[in-house]
């Protein structure tokens, strides 16, 4: 915590003496100690605290407002109001309150009102004991910009043309997103592109999936160390996302512009620092009257003033003139605004976001039987190159952390009827002198020469099963994902009855491992594929062309998070 955050709060500064103390100087023994007569005071008996929890970007206003309204000595209820600011992520205050019976604040200043709906979503389900959010108007506003190096901006066309939120998907362009459960930048951020990217329901597309989980392999978690990268020289840092004011605060700092601001042409989202009243049973009588007051001393002209000197726009969107020069690296400009999400939204926004980053193990087991070398529908790939494929951009996407195996399956891998090909392993651990990362995509490559054989699809469900039970990581979430394009055709394998009652009787709520099953064009058995997911609390997919192959594998990520209890 820095010292500015560890200072006394304005009240506690101030000592208010007895009407009629004595002005003099008293010397003696080379000691001066001096006695200064206060204006005449309220007569207080005791104190009421007025605990103000305030989002880091607005301390220094809130605090100027705090001094200003404590420089009139208010009294309630015969008590001297005392306020006390305490400057806190929003995030941090949203995932506390809830469930926070004991001194929580009865105001709160976060930055966005997405985490101020969330908290009023999550503290509705916690019962009569929960604290009572009202959320009031906003104080001020500040849009959601991309934001980087001038060398970073200007390659992907700034200040000719503003930056898209497109860009911040591509795959091709480098970019940071701090981590959206502890900062408003990455909510705002998984809001935009959930707008860009998701369905109309609230559900995720592949596409969105996707992204995420590009963008997530390089979250940071703040802001804070974004601006750092470029603050520290590196023209090469990657592109972020930051409120506007931030950009223009940290600009300031420095002295000169060290970053510079895009306004996306889509529209972007805005940070509104709303006033929120939080009320719980049994505090302090008299609180909701200084809250009243205190949150006036918010809304006064000086506070606005402040709010503008300090780089905010006002709560509408406009920025006050003269407020930006050259080295700010804002415009004032007005901006084209997205609507803000909901409660419902922001928490499925959270939901996916928790999904996607979530660490994985991951057991592949792909049908190398001979009929993988026909071709998929509306192409002139085989199912077994589609599905290599859709694998290898799939593993492009997770990070050197998550644990990934590669098995094959025909009759002719003898004798189990599977081989393995890569034992499962963290992607960024060294295996044969190489990463795993790379000896997985070797191993992918090659699968198409192995195509032979039957499909011995019953007792490579079973051995891949119990081996992704055996080797059970309990810090990583454990599935398997097998595509095949047919049945089970090995006389001599386990029967369809035998292996969903092993299934289900060797399933563990201790260490699940939920099979995600993708059935191949139309020759797949679908049913059977289905009875299999389910014995093991998975899911059942039919990727007939073979885009669809790539929609159900991030699709299978995305329901990570669930499984088996989806």
């Amino acid at each position: 915590m820095s010292a500015r955050n560890e200072r006394s709060p304005s009240w506690a500064r101030r000592i208010a003496l007895p009407l009629g103390a004595l002005l003099g100087v008293i010397a003696a023994g080379g000691v001066t100690v001096v006695a200064i007569q206060a204006t005449s005071g309220p007569e207080c008996k005791g104190t009421l605290p007025l605990k103000v929890a305030v989002t880091p970007a607005a301390e220094e206003v809130v605090r100027a407002a705090a001094d200003d309204y404590q420089a009139g000595q208010p009294v309630v209820e015969g008590k001297c109001v005392q306020v006390q600011i305490e400057a806190r992520g929003a995030a941090d205050v949203s995932h506390e309150l809830p469930t926070a019976q004991i001194n929580p604040p009865a105001l709160w200043i976060p930055d966005s009102s997405m985490w101020a709906a969330e908290t009023q979503l999550q503290a509705g389900d916690q019962g009569a004991e929960a604290p009572r959010l009202e959320i009031k108007d906003s104080l001020a506003s500040s849009p959601l910009v991309i934001a980087g190096s001038e060398k970073a901006m200007s390659d992907l066309g700034w200040p000719i043309q503003p930056v898209t939120w497109a860009k911040v998907v591509d795959p091709r362009v480098q970019v940071s997103l701090s981590d959206p459960t502890t900062s408003t930048e990455g909510l705002a951020t998984l809001a935009v592109i959930r707008a860009q990217l998701g369905n109309p329901d609230g559900t995720p597309k592949p596409e969105l999936i996707g992204a995420l989980l590009r963008v997530g392999r390089n979250a940071l978690p703040s802001v804070r160390d974004a601006f750092g990268k470029v603050v520290q020289g590196a023209d090469n840092a990657p592109v972020f996302t930051a409120a506007e004011q931030n950009v223009l605060s940290a600009n300031r700092a420095a002295g000169s512009r060290r970053v510079v601001a895009s306004y996306p042409k889509e529209g972007t989202v805005s940070f509104d620092y709303p006033v929120v009243r939080v009320s719980r049973t049994g505090e302090q009588a008299g609180t909701a009257q200084a809250a009243a007051g205190f949150e006036q001393a918010l809304r006064n002209g000086r506070t606005a003033q402040r709010f503008a000197e300090a780089g905010f726009r006002t709560p509408d969107g406009k920025a006050p003139q003269g407020w930006t020069n050259e080295k700010d690296g804002v415009r004032g400009d007005d901006v084209a605004m997205l609507k803000t999400p909901s409660s419902d939204q922001v928490s499925e926004l959270l939901r996916t976001w928790g999904a996607v980053s979530l660490d994985t193990r991951i057991l592949a087991v792909l049908d190398v039987s001979g009929s993988m070398a026909e071709k998929m529908q509306g192409s002139e790939l085989t199912r077994v190159e589609a599905a290599r494929d859709a694998s290898l951009t799939a593993l492009a996407m997770l990070p050197d952390t998550s644990e990934i195996g590669l098995w094959a399956f025909s009759t002719n891998r003898k004798p189990k009827g599977f081989v393995e090909l890569v034992p499962a392993g963290p992607l960024g651990e060294p295996l044969g002198g190489k990463p795993r990362r790379e000896q997985l995509q070797r191993g992918a490559g090659g699968i198409p020469a192995l195509v032979g054989g039957g499909t011995s699809l019953n007792d490579t469900v079973l051995a891949a099963f119990r081996h992704a039970q055996q080797t059970f990581n309990p810090a990583k979430i454990n599935s398997v994902t097998i595509m095949t394009d047919g049945s089970n055709d090995d006389i001599s394998t386990l029967k369809l009855p035998e292996l969903l009652e092993t299934l289900k009787k060797e399933a563990d709520p201790a260490r699940p491992v939920p099979m995600f099953m993708v059935g191949l064009g139309p020759e797949a058995d679908m049913e059977t594929l289905k009875q299999i997911a389910a014995a093991t609390g998975g899911k059942s997919y039919q990727a007939l062309k073979p885009d669809d192959i790539k929609t159900v594998l991030l699709d299978a990520i995305s329901q990570r998070r669930c499984r088996p209890n989806c």
